[in-house]
């Protein structure tokens, strides 16, 4: 009896970006938009990414809501 989940298709990899830290003006990397600074520790809204995060049924290793 197989019990596999059925796949479904991988979302793209990230996108590695780059831009200044609004706090102290470090050249900070992020990825698809979300950034935060090492220097500071100045973070940005994760709404401000380029694209959706992934949900928990995303994850390969979800097995319901009840899960813990």
């Amino acid at each position: 009896m197989n019990s596999r989940k059925p796949q479904r298709p991988s979302p793209a990899p990230p996108e590695i970006t780059y831009t200044n830290c609004r706090r102290c003006g470090t050249e900070i990397a992020g990825l698809d938009g979300r950034y935060a600074c090492g220097v500071c520790g100045w973070t940005n809204h994760y709404s401000e990414g380029y694209r959706a995060l992934p949900t928990a049924q995303d994850d390969p290793d979800w097995t319901g809501p009840n899960c813990r």
